[in-house]
């Protein structure tokens, strides 16, 4: 008994002695078989996220897209889920990849998380700030039955397994998968032993997860207060005056005050080197697509009027065979050919520009907003060096600063090279149009060219033939000239009010007399620093270029306002002595260059002025036969009244008139305006209408 007491000691304590080995065993096996779980979770997860984005993308948004619904935006739905489906792929692919390198899969998972942190934080910020947007495009779509009625359509048909009712069930998935990726690697690190080799780089996967959502976060936030910032607002004046308040009036006067002590060099400017050279492209690239609108709207415009024109339909004294097909190639280039041309253009080329300019207005009111925040910021960092703490709402106003800052520093550039491609773009479309423009013209003249007679004349003989129907035109040309400047009567002046006499006095007095000029057409003010100006009015010529050296806008002194205007709307004007005793006149110089108008300086300081109200007078510029009851014969020179500058149709071609008591219709090409004569006083030129037609 004694020796079996120590043998059978032992067997006793043996289970005692294992269980905790047996519990460490189960444990790890149960923490092991848990980590197993969690990576099937997260390779699992992905592969039926990256299938549901494949739904919206090549299903949902593919039909929709069939049913070319003019009033969904898929872009504002769907932002850049193609580029969350692209990385999405290659990511699963690379999970997928891990599953047959057992011993090193951890390792393999953490790693691929460090490898796209990138890319997923660039694709899923612009997702998750768009996203609200998004939200409420979907719910505007159902306040539509049709929209709503078409939307559920799609998904029935696309689909119909998921039980959705509308978009938002998949709209929401990239929000809700990038946010889910910190708590996946989470729970394959709690089931992880802290001795794992894989430990440490679980744990620096799960911090970039959580880095990345912390950065859209941030990004979701400055886009919010660029987003709010960037609305222009079109307030009438009584809307703005009802905005004032004491407060708002502090703040606007504080930042003036600042804006004063920058200029004056009082207190130094923050310099941001970074944003002014981005600043600097942003406004020579705005200042480009302005003048490039207002370019292109002009030549529309101009293209319109000449296609109102239609001269082929006149009787043209030429050859009949020659006549004919002129009006025959006329005719093409006016129905087809520029009709189509303007069509495209402005298809082609103003719309994507008008686009484009209003793109930019946006970014153009950010960088408004962000001088006004700067200011406020700067205001705050003196206020706080000196007392050493600040406001809640002095916080809130230097990081809405910082934000916008920050955003258009990040943001900006990329701007530019879009905006700046965009412009490319158009401009290369109104090149290949120009060209087809100028092709088809060629085509269509080079048809009838070879109908003409002169059409296979060796070429030397064909330019000595051109030569001489120029210089003979040229010689009739002259003639005409010469018969017109004797028939037509010299220049008669028309009076100019006190004020006026005033402002040109004093234009002389400033600029002396060899700097006026005279407007020749209403000038309307488009751009910062363009005058306004009516067509007679006088200005004097301060500089000829304006500040970026553009020729074409001079300087002026319009007699109390100085601004610029366009160079070929101007014209020289000189003073010259009337014959009536200190009286000055203005009239056109009838010298050796006929027609243009100069001046001299008047001789007499104070020149007494008489004035004599301004008149006129429609007359027949031309004889006229009428050809049908319904029109009325005129004379050169005879005066009428017009009734109705057109006909019954609308057309302005013809306009009703009254004459010698008959009434009916003339061509409206036909009627001139003229001033009445008037006599002396300062004056503006005019010149009486001839009394016959040559």
């Amino acid at each position: 008994m004694a020796s079996s007491s120590p043998d059978e000691s032992p067997a006793k304590e043996t289970p005692g002695a294992e269980c905790p080995i047996y519990e460490e065993v189960i444990c790890l096996d149960r923490a092991e078989q848990n980590q197993r779980l969690a990576v099937e979770e997260l390779i699992k997860t992905e592969a039926s996220y990256v299938h549901t984005i494949e739904l919206c993308v090549c299903d949902i948004r593919v039909h929709l897209r069939q049913k070319q619904l003019p009033d969904i935006d898929l872009e504002g739905l769907f932002s850049n889920i193609d580029d969350i489906l692209c990385v999405s792929k290659r990511f699963l692919k690379g999970l997928e990849a891990t599953v047959s390198q057992e011993p090193e899969q951890l390792l393999l998972i953490s790693a691929l998380f460090q490898e796209f942190k990138e890319e997923m934080e660039s694709v899923y910020k612009v997702y998750c700030a768009s996203y609200e947007q998004a939200l409420l495009l979907v719910e505007s779509y159902k306040k539509d039955p049709r929209l709503q009625q078409e939307i559920a359509e799609t998904l029935n048909m696309t689909v119909p397994h998921t039980g959705a009712s509308d978009l938002s069930f998949f709209l929401v998935m990239p929000v809700q998968r990038v946010t889910k990726y910190p708590l996946l690697l989470q729970k394959i690190l709690e089931n992880t032993s802290a001795k794992d080799n894989a430990y440490c780089a679980l744990q620096s996967a799960a911090s970039a997860m959580l880095e990345i959502n912390a950065n859209i976060n941030e990004y979701k936030r400055r886009k919010e207060v660029a987003t709010k910032y960037s609305k222009a607002e079109h307030l009438t004046l009584r809307e703005r005056l009802g905005r004032l308040n004491k407060h708002s009036i502090a703040k606007k006067t504080t930042r003036l005050s600042r804006l004063f002590m920058h200029e004056a060099g009082i207190v130094p400017k923050t310099e941001d080197k970074e944003f002014d050279h981005l600043e600097e492209k942003f406004q020579f690239l705005a200042s480009g697509v302005t003048e490039l609108k207002e370019n292109v709207t002009s030549y529309l415009n101009n293209l319109q009027v000449f296609l109102l024109s239609k001269p082929q339909e006149c009787e043209l004294e030429m050859e009949e065979g020659a006549a004919q097909q002129y009006r025959r190639l006329a005719g093409t280039l006016h129905r087809t050919i520029f009709p189509e041309f303007r069509r495209r253009l402005d298809r082609l080329v103003y719309q994507p520009l008008c686009s484009l300019s209003e793109t930019l207005k946006g970014p153009q009111q950010l960088i408004r907003k962000r001088l006004d925040k700067l200011l406020d910021y700067e205001e705050i960092e003196e206020k706080k060096s000196e007392t050493g703490n600040m406001t809640y709402d002095e916080e809130a106003t230097m990081n809405t600063y910082l934000a916008i800052n920050i955003l258009l520093v990040s943001e900006l550039s990329t701007f530019n090279q879009v905006a700046m491609q965009w412009l490319g773009q158009i401009l290369r479309s109104l090149v290949a149009l120009q060209r087809d423009l100028a092709k088809q013209v060629l085509q269509e003249a080079e048809i009838e060219l070879a109908q003409l007679p002169h059409s296979h004349v060796p070429l030397p003989t064909f330019w000595k033939m051109v030569k001489d129907t120029l210089s003979q035109s040229g010689a009739q040309i002259n003639s005409f000239c010469q018969k017109f400047e004797t028939v037509m009567p010299s220049p008669v002046v028309q009076p100019l009010s006190p004020a006026e006499e005033r402002r040109v006095l004093s234009l002389v007095n400033k600029h002396g007399s060899d700097k006026l000029y005279q407007v020749t057409s209403n000038i309307s003010g488009s751009r910062d620093l363009d005058l306004t100006l009516q067509r007679g009015q006088i200005v004097a010529l301060l500089h000829e270029m304006d500040t970026k050296g553009n020729t074409n806008r001079w300087l002026v002194d319009a007699g109390g306002h100085r601004g610029y205007v366009p160079a070929g709307k101007l014209q020289p004007y000189h003073l010259v002595q009337c014959q009536k005793p200190r009286m000055q006149m203005l009239a056109p110089d009838v010298g050796a260059e006929r027609r243009r108008h100069s001046y001299t300086l008047p001789e007499t300081p104070r020149p007494q002025v008489l004035i004599t109200p301004l008149a006129f007078q429609v007359v027949a510029g031309y004889a006229f036969t009428a050809r049908s009851p319904q029109e009325v014969s005129l004379q050169a020179g005879q005066p009428l009244t017009v009734l109705e500058p057109h006909d019954k149709k609308g057309s302005k071609e013809w306009s009703l008139v009254e004459v010698n008591g008959q009434r009916g219709y003339v061509p409206s090409s036909y009627l001139m305006m003229v001033p009445t004569q008037a006599l002396g006083g300062w004056s503006l030129p005019a010149w009486s209408l001839p009394t016959q037609q040559t």
